[in-house]
C-alpha cells in the first residue's frame, strides 16, 4: 500500500480529488457501525487491521523511529496516541451523538488549528491577514454544527465538542508530523507506518480503560476491513502521489471533494439533514479554508515559514 511514485508531467488533479472523496465516505462505513459497537472497539479493530496490511514496511519503520533524536520520538508518540488513536475514537464518538455529516464537515477547520499549532511549535508567525480567513470559517463552523445557532441542545453541543476536539487533534498531528520530518530522516510513508503502529497499543488501552468489548462478529469484519482500508489507506495511497504532480492551487479546490462528499452521502444514504444556516455555514467554511490555501500558496503567505521545514498533509489530518 505504499504510495507509489506516479511518473511522467500529466496532471494528476483528478487522483487528489478521488483521495479526499473516499475520505468523505468514512461515516458511510463508520456511522452503522458505530451504532452497534463501542466506538474505542471500532477504533481498535481499524488500526489493528490496518497495522496487519502495513507489516512489511514495519522494521523500516523502527529503525526510523530508533534513529530518531529524544523530541521526535516523543512527538511521534503524542501523533500515535493522540493524533491517531484519541482522535478518532473522538470522532467516532460524535458521530453516535449528532448526525453523520457534520461531524467529518466539521474537520474543515484543520487547517486553521494547524496554522495556529505550527506558530505555537514551529515558530512560523501569523500575519493579520490570517485572521480575515479564520473568523469567517469558525462563524460559519458554529453555524454548521447546530441547527438552530441560536438554541444550542446539551446532546448536539457535546457532539460538536468532541468533533473540534477530534479536529484539534489531527491538526495537532500535522504540526508535529512537520516537526518529526524536519528533525529526523523519517520519510512521509514511514511516519504514517509509525503513527498506526503506535496508535495500535494507544487504542487497546482506550478499549480496556473503557471496558468496551474487543471481539466483534464476523458480520461486522467485513465493514471494519472496509472502513480501514478504503477512506483509510487506499485515500492515503491516492492523495499523495496525486499531490506531488499537482500544481497547489488545483490541489487546494480538489480537497474540496472531501466535504462534498461527506455532505451528499450524509444526506442521501444516513438520512442526514442540514438545515439553512447549516448550508449557509457549510458554504463559508468550505469558502474560507479554501481560500486560505489558495492564499498560503501565494507569494505572500498569511502563514511565514519558520525555521523548520515544513511537509504537505491531508486536509484530513490522518
Amino acid at each position: 500500500m505504499r504510495p507509489t511514485s506516479w511518473r511522467g508531467s500529466g496532471d494528476l488533479t483528478w487522483l487528489v480529488a478521488l483521495g479526499a472523496a473516499l475520505w468523505g465516505t468514512d461515516a458511510l462505513l463508520r456511522a452503522p457501525l458505530a451504532g452497534a459497537l463501542p466506538a474505542a472497539s471500532i477504533v481498535f479493530w481499524e488500526h489493528l487491521i490496518i497495522v496487519v496490511v502495513l507489516v512489511p514496511w514495519l522494521p523500516r519503520a523502527w529503525r526510523a523511529f530508533r534513529a530518531m533524536p529524544a523530541r521526535a520520538r516523543a512527538a511521534m508518540a503524542a501523533i500515535g496516541a493522540g493524533s491517531s488513536a484519541l482522535a478518532t475514537v473522538l470522532f467516532t464518538e460524535a458521530l453516535t451523538l449528532g448526525d453523520p455529516v457534520t461531524p467529518l464537515v466539521l474537520q474543515k477547520i484543520q487547517p486553521l488549528v494547524a496554522a495556529l499549532g505550527a506558530a505555537w511549535l514551529l515558530g512560523e508567525q501569523l500575519r493579520r491577514g490570517y485572521w480575515a480567513y479564520a473568523v469567517p470559517a469558525l462563524v460559519g463552523a458554529w453555524l454548521l454544527a447546530f441547527a438552530d445557532p441560536l438554541d444550542v441542545h446539551v446532546q448536539a453541543l457535546v457532539a460538536a465538542l468532541l468533533a473540534a476536539a477530534s479536529a484539534v487533534l489531527w491538526a495537532a498531528g500535522t504540526v508535529l508530523g512537520r516537526h518529526v520530518g524536519a528533525a529526523s530522516d523519517a520519510t512521509p510513508w514511514e511516519i504514517t507506518v509509525l503513527r498506526f503502529a503506535i496508535g495500535l497499543p494507544a487504542a487497546l488501552v482506550v478499549l480496556l480503560a473503557g471496558g468496551g468489548p474487543l471481539a466483534v462478529t464476523a458480520g461486522q469484519l467485513p465493514p471494519l476491513i472496509a472502513l480501514a482500508l478504503v477512506p483509510g489507506l487506499l485515500g492515503l495511497a491516492l492523495y499523495y502521489p496525486g499531490l506531488r504532480r499537482t500544481p497547489a492551487a488545483r490541489a487546494t479546490l480538489a480537497e474540496l471533494a472531501f466535504p462534498l462528499t461527506a455532505t451528499v452521502l450524509g444526506v442521501t444514504l444516513l438520512g442526514g439533514t442540514l438545515t439553512a444556516t447549516q448550508v449557509v455555514g457549510l458554504v463559508v467554511v468550505a469558502v474560507s479554508v479554501t481560500a486560505l490555501g489558495l492564499r498560503e500558496r501565494s507569494r505572500r503567505p498569511v502563514v511565514a515559514a519558520g525555521d523548520a521545514p515544513g511537509e504537505t498533509v491531508s486536509p484530513r489530518g490522518r
